[in-house]
């Protein structure tokens, strides 16, 4: 049987050696033994386990749920591969047409495009936005209801065009973090302060009040754990969920 090192599982998979190592401290994913000389070693079944973690962890699914997910008896494997795969695919489907409405409302403030009003939404089912707004609810209270509404009543208040320039400001903001993340540009680096403070400021105003540090890094959590928003993120950029978060957390630890 073939195995890897921790390290060379890290070239292979691309998940950090710290990151294996918490897995295995924390029992999500052990070696398939350990050497002699102290070293974890992984075999294919142990491959398979860190995919099926990894397939979780883009869907947005916390550790611990993940763990008790894979560890129910009885579930055959490509039925649980199938089942990710549809749920991928259809993130991936609506990630793409929101992208496509990003890219036209872009178009259209540049005078290259002209839109229908119904056009601003395409992408947004109201049965995922009424899906949405009820996990917010649930994880966060009912306070976040009144928060909810006052956001849509805002947003309603707004012309048309306003709504257009709206979305286009937080595209551009979105579009110039990630290429500062393709840059090599670190998530803490205080380089990215500037575009983050805009970043936080257009969230503040869709709240109709000051976006705090500590809502901010709530915000932060509820984009790196929402499967949702990893699609969306991920879809501009791979890896750009976690950096947005990481950055953001950061930022609101500056203040």
């Amino acid at each position: 049987m073939k195995t890897y090192t921790v390290k060379q599982l890290a070239r292979l998979s691309g998940v950090s050696v710290r990151t294996l190592h918490h897995y295995d401290e924390i029992g999500l994913l052990k070696p398939a033994f350990v050497g002699e000389n102290r070293y974890r070693y992984y075999g294919r079944d142990q491959l398979l386990r860190l995919q099926d973690i990894l397939f979780h962890r883009e869907l947005g699914i916390p550790l611990q749920e993940i763990e008790r997910a894979l560890d129910e008896g009885g579930r055959d494997r490509i039925m649980v591969l199938e089942e990710q795969r549809e749920l991928l695919l259809d993130r991936v489907q609506r990630s793409r047409q929101l992208i496509k409405t990003i890219d036209r409302t872009i178009a259209e403030l540049k005078g290259d495009d002209n839109m229908t009003d119904s056009d601003l939404y395409k992408g947004f089912s109201p049965e995922k936005q009424a899906e949405y707004e009820g996990w917010l609810v649930d994880r966060y209270g009912p306070a976040m209801r009144e928060r909810i509404d006052s956001s849509k009543a805002r947003l309603e208040a707004v012309a048309p065009d306003g709504q257009r320039e709206r979305l286009a400001d937080l595209a551009a903001i979105e579009s110039e973090l990630a290429e500062t993340m393709r840059a090599g540009t670190a998530a803490d680096d205080p380089a990215v302060e500037p575009i983050l403070l805009r970043h936080r400021e257009w969230v503040g105003s869709m709240w109709d009040r000051p976006c705090g540090p500590d809502s901010y890094a709530g915000l932060a959590d509820l984009y790196s754990t929402h499967p949702d928003f990893r699609s969306r993120y991920e879809a501009i950029a791979p890896g750009f969920t976690d950096w947005l978060a990481a950055a953001m957390k950061a930022h609101s630890a500056r203040h």
